[in-house]
């Protein structure tokens, strides 16, 4: 008797990071992804958080591509418990053997810093998600498997990738399920390139499928004309607008894939005359070593010729130490700094964003989707003060956006996309987008598939997949998180909210008097929730 395959949504639900989804079968459970979320520090405690599920019993992976809101979370599997294989593309497997010992790392070293702040003030110490160590265990575990090929993952169950256009090594999964499961084909989307992608060809993909689970990043967007020549004139002209004479271009960025195109795209420009050469510094040892990936893999490429020879500019410039990205605050002469993550949520964009952000001269250039409550978003969103690992600084800095390079389709792409996978005979998913993106490209699907095909999954929502149609399940255990906690500032956006209100309300109040009055009232209102700390000592009185 065939068994109906369940699929649960662990991840990129309502969201755009945390990508996860497992698919069990009557044979196994699979996992297509396993990523890290991002965002709010409500979502990335998450990643610190058991699975919903044993980790264990996970008898495969399947990874669409090596970015870390689908890798990140490989390590901690398998510290857990997991041994399976984890099938990927070769490039993908290049590129995790870059980007997750650089995952451990930044975590290793962040929990060092934060459990340093946190016994200042009498904090229990935090654990890393995982180390290196884990990682290392991880890479063992990868299978690497061409494309357009099948594999096998499960009896009764092949897969095969398909290019997704969205990085090196991204691919779609196509998954065949046989006796003893009801016999379906399913189509992860993974993350859709764009049309004009600079170094990816167009996506691909099979049709006639009886389920397709689809991204929608921008489902709620359509761009402006995106071709390379509209894509570098808009570059060419951020960088003449945010020259000056010891002045910075900061361009938080990826390290896989994005900081490739720029360099490539700015090398062209100096080159052609369109830009004045000066030096352009890749901080990021991972964009370091990915970028030797790409050399590597310049045949498989669109442009890779123009890459290679962006990469031979003597004005090119990549800094591996510490020390070396500390020595850029000294540089002079305007110059421009790519550096990760490309949401301002980690690594060493925040040094420089300390020593730049509270300076007229500096730009910061933001070229890529920034999820809800990560930094990036609310500098995009015009926040006046922020806060960096603790610190408080005022935003005098340009902050500026394109949108060009993004390595996702866009709704209408997203539409088209869908329509070559046609027929899709029992069901859509809709993962991978916040809400409103979600919303807005089912709006715009109504004309291609009846509304009770399609469904928009919250997380941890399962559902029991056949040959008539879908149908949730119910869950024993609820949710990690409610739908409204996701995607969306939690209270502590809103408590360094509160804190920078405050500092700027007292720094605009007239004298010492006005200033103790205010301080009071703040403390009155304390004391009548009930929640008012006891007083603290003075050092004096520590002593």
């Amino acid at each position: 008797m065939s068994r109906n395959p369940i699929l649960t949504f662990h991840g990129a639900a309502r969201a755009v990071t945390g990508s996860c989804f497992r698919l069990e079968t009557a044979t196994g459970a699979v996992l297509v992804d396993c990523g890290m979320f991002q965002g709010s520090k409500t979502e990335k405690g998450l990643n610190y958080r058991p699975f919903p599920f044993d980790a264990a019993a996970i008898s495969a992976v399947l990874l669409t591509h090596a970015h870390i809101d689908h890798s990140g979370l490989l390590p901690k599997l398998v510290r857990d418990g997991f041994t399976g294989p984890i099938h990927a593309t070769p490039a993908t497997v290049d590129l995790c053997a870059v980007m997750l010992p650089d995952s451990a790392h930044i975590q290793e070293t962040e929990v060092e810093m934060l459990n340093r702040r946190n016994r200042r003030r009498g904090g229990a110490d935090l654990t890393p998600i995982y180390d290196a160590r884990d990682a290392e265990a991880t890479l063992a575990l990868m299978r690497p498997q061409e494309m357009d090929q099948w594999f096998p993952v499960l009896p009764g169950c092949r897969a095969r990738f398909w290019n997704a256009g969205h990085l090196l090594g991204s691919a779609s999964i196509e998954v065949e399920l046989t006796a003893p499961n009801t016999p379906l084909r399913l189509l992860f989307s993974g993350d859709i390139g764009p049309d004009a992608k600079l170094l990816q060809p167009d996506p691909e993909g099979p049709s006639d499928l009886d389920y397709v689970i689809c991204e929608s990043t921008y489902g709620d967007t359509d761009r402006i004309e995106a071709s390379a020549e509209h894509r570098r004139a808009a570059l060419r002209d951020e960088v003449r607008a945010a020259w000056r004479e010891d002045g910075v271009l900061l361009i938080p960025t990826f390290a896989v894939e994005r900081a490739q195109e720029l360099i490539a795209d700015l090398s062209t420009l100096m080159l052609a005359g369109d830009i004045p050469f000066c030096p352009i510094h890749v901080d990021s040892p991972m964009a370091t070593r990915a970028t030797a990936l790409f050399r590597k893999h310049a045949r498989a490429l669109e442009n890779g010729a123009a890459l290679v020879e962006g990469l031979q500019s003597s004005h090119l410039h990549f800094t591996e130490t510490v020390e070396q990205s500390r020595a850029l605050a000294n540089a002079r002469g305007f110059h421009i700094i790519l550096a990760a993550s490309g949401m301002c949520e980690a690594g060493r964009i925040r040094h420089h964003l300390k020593n730049w952000i509270a300076r007229e001269a500096a730009t910061l250039l933001l070229v890529g989707y920034q999820a809800e409550a990560t930094l990036g978003r609310l500098l995009q969103d015009g926040a006046r003060e922020v806060r960096i690992q603790g610190e408080e600084f005022p935003v005098r800095a340009r902050i500026r956006s394109i949108d060009l390079y993004s390595g996702h389709a866009d709704g209408r792409e997203l539409v088209q996309w869908i329509t070559e996978r046609l027929p899709v005979r029992h069901g859509l998913f809709l993962v991978h987008g916040e809400s409103e993106a979600m919303e807005a490209l089912a709006a715009r699907l109504v004309p291609l598939l009846p509304g009770d095909r399609l469904a928009l999954p919250a997380l941890d929502d399962s559902f029991g997949l056949s040959a008539d149609g879908f149908i949730r399940r119910a869950n024993a255990d609820p949710p990690r998180l409610a739908p409204e906690q996701v995607a969306r500032m939690d209270w502590h956006n809103d408590v360094s909210r509160l804190i920078l209100d405050i500092n700027e309300a007292l720094r605009a109040t007239a004298d010492e008097r006005a200033r103790n009055t205010l301080i009071r009232r703040l403390r009155h209102a304390l004391e009548e929730s009930g929640h008012m700390p006891p007083p603290r000592k003075s050092a004096r009185h520590r002593q």
